[in-house]
């Protein structure tokens, strides 16, 4: 399925945020998601499906001055 992601429209064979999240890389607890401008809880990042057409936004700290 096509989604994009941070802007960029990927295709993607994930179902949920946590399968989007692994096949993407990302590891660790510093980040946030959300789906369609709606702020996903970590505690559903594995039952929260995803569908074709999907804005995803992976947010990550940064440091900085």
């Amino acid at each position: 399925m096509v989604l994009t992601v941070n802007g960029e429209r990927q295709e993607v064979a994930a179902a949920t945020v946590a399968a989007l999240l692994e096949a993407l890389g990302y590891e660790g607890r510093f980040f946030a998601v959300a789906v369609n401008q709606e702020v996903v809880r970590r505690a559903r990042w594995a039952e929260t499906p995803l569908a074709e057409g999907d804005q995803v936004e992976i947010l990550t700290p940064r440091q900085g001055g």
